[in-house]
């Protein structure tokens, strides 16, 4: 029988437990309607993975599937689906709820990822998955299956951070600063916003980190381990403020802001790793900076962003790749986010170079 990876139940408080990983056998399932059966080539991580096994995120549920990005090749389709699909290698949409509008979800149930919990009850963490054909992208030529998996949820966070949220404030003669260079939404926002001309800055708490940024097109950096941060990056920009910045962090972003951000600038904020909470201090307002809360993107952003980075040739930077669905490796993973080790995606290639030769 094919093989998917979940969590299993354990006791503990939200924060303090730490949910085992389970390799279940789950019957092969027959497409039907517009429904296609992908063989999953390869997966990928997110921090939200590690959240869930944390008990850190909602509607956690058991024997569900992990994780939310996917590469493979469609095995199957039902009697409704489109024959361009079949033997297509495809890059699969990590979510539904969000179809076309620019400013939110359309659903009223809400927005819903793939992997691990109730909401979405399927996942990319397995070697067969079903899925209705309009959560289809071809995959770009120029990527193999581990850098095409790369892309979904950190993709398109970062592109709807990019290109939407910061929208004007990013282009050529414009500087942006994105901050914790390392994890894979900071670093495809690198990628998206060099491409059209931006002067990017970064910040890290890793000096081998900001070094790898600047090798992949980054201006300068500044380590965020230094009280000052703020005042460094401008010695580096010779005092030339900033006309946008990218935080997965929160913390003390805003106030940071008031010293590094041009009147009239924006912050676009993805996560707040650091807490819930983001205080909005008096100065930001009279400096007429705006906070925007950005999540991952619509249905039609993702198709958007999937044509840019085949257009553009752009390849993901990938950290480690695990063989199968190995749980010691997969749990390897985990440990190497949770430590914030990593340099890119965390993937595992599902079906080896030998099984997918064999297709």
């Amino acid at each position: 029988m094919p093989k998917s990876v979940s969590i299993a139940r354990a006791e503990g408080s939200p924060g303090h437990v730490y949910y085992p990983l389970s390799l279940d056998n789950v019957p092969k399932a027959s497409p039907t309607g517009t429904q296609v059966l992908v063989k999953i080539h390869a997966a990928a991580m997110n921090h939200r993975d590690l959240f869930i096994r944390q008990n850190l995120y909602p509607n956690v549920e058991f024997g569900v599937t992990q994780w939310a990005d996917g590469c493979g090749i469609v095995a199957e389709t039902g009697a409704d689906v489109s024959a361009h699909w079949k033997g297509k290698r495809v890059i699969l949409s990590p979510a539904i709820g969000w179809d076309s509008d620019d400013f939110a979800p359309e659903a009223e149930v809400g927005y819903a990822l793939l992997g691990g919990t109730a909401r979405y009850k399927n996942g990319t963490l397995q070697e067969y998955m079903l899925i209705d054909q309009r959560e289809l992208e071809e995959a770009p030529d120029h990527l193999d299956d581990v850098e095409a998996a790369a892309f979904p949820v950190t993709g398109l966070t970062a592109w709807r951070a990019v290109m939407i949220k910061c929208g004007q404030h990013i282009g050529p003669g414009k500087k942006l600063l994105i901050t914790g260079i390392g994890g894979g939404v900071a670093l495809m926002a690198l990628d998206f916003a060099k491409e059209v001309g931006t002067e990017v800055y970064v910040t890290s708490g890793s000096q081998q980190k900001l070094e790898k940024a600047q090798q992949r097109g980054a201006k300068g950096g500044v380590t965020y381990r230094d009280k000052y941060w703020e005042k460094y990056l401008m010695e580096v920009t010779k005092g030339v403020k900033m006309d946008a910045i990218i935080d997965g962090a929160g913390g003390d972003i805003i106030e940071k802001s008031i010293k590094i951000l041009k009147p009239g600038g924006v912050i676009a904020i993805y996560g707040m790793t650091l807490g819930p909470k983001l205080p909005f201090l008096m100065q930001a307002v009279m400096r007429n900076i705006e906070v925007k809360g950005s999540t991952m993107g619509s249905r039609k952003d993702f198709g958007e962003m999937i044509r840019f980075v085949k257009e553009k040739r752009i390849k993901p930077v990938v950290s480690t790749v695990v063989q199968g669905l190995d749980l010691k490796a997969i749990d390897g993973l985990y440990d190497e986010m949770q430590k914030g080790a990593q340099f890119g995606k965390l993937v595992v290639e599902v079906t080896s170079r030998t099984d997918i030769s064999k297709l």
